[in-house]
C-alpha cells in the first residue's frame, strides 16, 4: 500500500522505517501548509526513539495573534478537509502566543516569538534530530 499522493517521498537520512512513513508524511505535508501560510522559522524535530509522547514536533512562528489563528485553522481544515484527520486535542489560542494541536504522533507547536524564547521547546528536546529547518 503506497502513501497519500498529497504526500511527497521525503528521505531525510536513512534512519525512516516503513511504519513511520505515515507520520513522518504527516509532519512534512504539516510544514508544507504552515510554510504556505507565512509562518516563520520552522523547525521539524524527530523525537523518535526516545519519546512516547510523540515522533514528531513541528514548531514555527507567527507573528501575531492573528496569524497564530490563521496557522491553526489552516491545518486544521486542510487536514480535515485533505486528510479526514481531526486533532486529538487543541490547546491555547493565538491571544495567548501558543497553540498546540496534538495529532498523536504529530504535535505541532504555533508560537508567538517571546513564548517559544520563554518555552524553549528546542532545548528541552536538544536530543532530537532535526530534520528540517526553515529559517
Amino acid at each position: 500500500m503506497g502513501l497519500n499522493p498529497l504526500f511527497k517521498v521525503y528521505r531525510f537520512d536513512g534512519r525512516i522505517r516503513r511504519d513511520d512513513l505515515d507520520s513522518l508524511a504527516l509532519a512534512r505535508y504539516i510544514v508544507d501548509l504552515v510554510e504556505d501560510k507565512k509562518a516563520e522559522n520552522i523547525v521539524l524535530l524527530d523525537l523518535r526513539p526516545d519519546a512516547i509522547i510523540a515522533d514528531f514536533f513541528v514548531i514555527c512562528n507567527g507573528t501575531s495573534d492573528r496569524q497564530l489563528k490563521a496557522l491553526a485553522e489552516h491545518v486544521r481544515e486542510s487536514l480535515k478537509e485533505r486528510l479526514q484527520k481531526i486533532p486529538l486535542a487543541i490547546e491555547g489560542t493565538g491571544e495567548s502566543g501558543w497553540v498546540l494541536l496534538d495529532y498523536g504522533d504529530v504535535i505541532v507547536h504555533l508560537f508567538q516569538e517571546e513564548k517559544r524564547q520563554y518555552y524553549d521547546l528546542e532545548g528541552l528536546w536538544r536530543g532530537a534530530h532535526v530534520l528540517l529547518s526553515i529559517q
